[in-house]
């Protein structure tokens, strides 16, 4: 998560989403940086903790803009991020499974720990579906998102690509993507919502 006082904006870093990209493109700019453990701060936290705090102390709330990706997409590039050698024989590896026996394993009852990989439905809102974030991008809308940034910090930004993936086969059967809509349809009614909103989804107040 990076706050700009000065610019009055904060981004909260929605997993799997191009985040460490952001990152090291605007850590210049941000005057409080939470990193590593702290970096993927939750909307519902910045709201109920974070911001209060910010207006507390220094007088401002900044409003704050997210990215989505579409669900299946960004499973998949949990699955690739495992796939790592530096992830091989670690409890998170997922080499040795295909990327159909990861879905099934994220959505099962009680997944192993290489699976356990949280929700943007969950990240993004209260759990009962009000959406916490002022304005949330498409991942796939890169331009917009960057040209909303460049407006609110005064200055061109672009944002190279960074921790690329492992190029590796990650198809899925019909019926595990059936099954995955079945298990989370939160997630994907709120990306095409976003998708609906032009790849911009902007809260009432923003």
């Amino acid at each position: 998560m990076l706050i700009f006082l000065h610019h009055n904006l904060t981004f909260l870093a929605t997993p799997k989403t191009g985040t460490t990209a952001v990152e090291m493109t605007l850590r210049p700019e941000a005057e409080i940086i939470f990193a590593k453990n702290r970096k993927h701060l939750t909307a519902s936290r910045y709201v109920n903790k974070v911001a209060p705090f910010l207006e507390e102390t220094f007088g401002v709330r900044p409003p704050s803009v997210a990215v989505m990706r579409e669900p299946v997409d960004q499973i998949r590039s949990w699955y690739k991020y495992r796939q790592q050698e530096r992830h091989i024989d670690t409890s998170v590896s997922t080499h040795e499974i295909t990327f159909d026996q990861f879905v099934r394993e994220v959505i099962s009852d009680d997944p192993p720990k290489r699976a356990q990989i949280g929700r943007q439905f969950s990240f993004l809102t209260d759990g009962q579906g009000h959406v916490l974030v002022d304005h949330i991008f498409s991942h796939a809308h890169r331009d917009g998102f960057e040209a909303f940034l460049s407006d609110r910090l005064g200055q061109p930004v672009a944002i190279p690509e960074r921790n690329v993936s492992p190029d590796v086969a990650a198809s899925l059967e019909p019926s595990t993507l059936t099954a995955l809509k079945k298990a989370r349809p939160e997630d994907f009614a709120l990306y095409d919502t976003v998708m609906a909103a032009a790849s911009h989804l902007k809260s009432a107040q923003a």
